[in-house]
């Protein structure tokens, strides 16, 4: 599905320029209806997320672009393969340089590269280990085209080298901030105590919408906001409380905070509360036998 937005739909905010959005054709429990591929501006034009390694989709994104337009820049918020996956496809098609914060496993926060350290293994859920950008973005660095202007945004939490890219009071949230579902934060690439200061950072900013690669449009970004850092907290509070039990295992703890859950979406949450877990411990709110991993024995302290 291709659309071009003018406003949003619903709402009366208007972008600050042309925008066209082309969904993957990639549903499943974890993405939702999909991930959308933006393309910023006209003649010559940003892509932002490429999306998955679809070739109906590579043929998608380049039917979206106008007679004698020119892709030039292909942005990567993060290293997953439902983001990046098309990316050296479209790079090779275009010619337009890849340009991302980081890799899959670039910028990991001092205390995951503790616990990588400590025999934490990966998660792996859907890592594009493969990828690599043409040139790396800082945080705050602004690309431009002859109509756009994209400022490049450091989230970590999701994964530590996740970008936003924010274009004047628009925000391409990547899966930081997503329009259907939390988002995922599996450690040693997901950090959660990164995920909720970025989520900070985005907070003190006056979004007008934000765009995520998942899900609907965000009309009412400080609301969103507000409602994923209560929801974060309400979960770290209820991963707290399993442990009144006594000392509880991943599984256990898994159990008694996601009741209800569908089978599919198991995994994710047992990934979710090992990071809040990690997380309290790195408040000193929890303890890990022998050290913080899957396979720990948690308590209280």
């Amino acid at each position: 599905m291709t659309g071009a937005i003018g406003k949003p739909a619903g709402g009366g905010t208007a972008l600050p320029g042309r925008l066209r959005r082309v969904l993957a054709q990639n549903p499943s429990p974890m993405t939702g209806p999909g991930t959308w591929t933006d393309i910023v501006g006209s003649g010559e034009v940003a892509v932002i997320d490429p999306g998955p390694a679809l070739e109906s989709h590579l043929q998608a994104v380049l039917a979206a672009l106008e007679p004698r337009e020119r892709v030039a820049a292909i942005l990567v918020t993060h290293a997953h393969l439902d983001h990046s996956g098309l990316a050296p496809a479209l790079a090779r098609a275009t010619g337009a340089p890849l340009m991302a914060f980081g890799g899959a496993q670039d910028s990991r926060s001092p205390a995951m590269r503790r616990l990588v350290a400590a025999g934490l293994h990966s998660g792996g859920e859907g890592l594009d280990l493969a990828f690599a950008p043409d040139r790396k973005l800082a945080d705050g660095e602004v690309i431009r085209g002859p109509d756009w202007a994209l400022r490049a945004v450091h989230t970590p939490g999701h994964l530590g080298s996740h970008l936003c890219f924010a274009w004047e009071e628009v925000l391409f949230s990547g899966d930081h901030v997503m329009g259907w579902a939390p988002s995922l934060v599996s450690p040693p690439d997901g950090d959660m105590g990164a995920y909720m200061a970025s989520l900070e950072r985005l907070a003190r900013a006056e979004w007008q919408l934000m765009l995520p690669a998942h899900g609907d449009p965000v009309e009412d970004p400080a609301a969103r906001l507000a409602d994923l850092t209560a929801h974060r907290r309400g979960r770290e509070a209820q991963v707290a409380e399993a442990l009144a039990a006594g000392p509880s295992t991943l599984d256990e703890v898994t159990a008694r905070v996601y009741r209800d859950l569908s089978p599919a979406l198991l995994p994710a949450a047992r990934r979710n509360a090992l990071a809040h877990l990690i997380d309290l411990a790195e408040q000193n709110l929890a303890l890990a036998d022998p050290f913080p991993g899957p396979d720990a024995l948690w308590s209280r302290p």
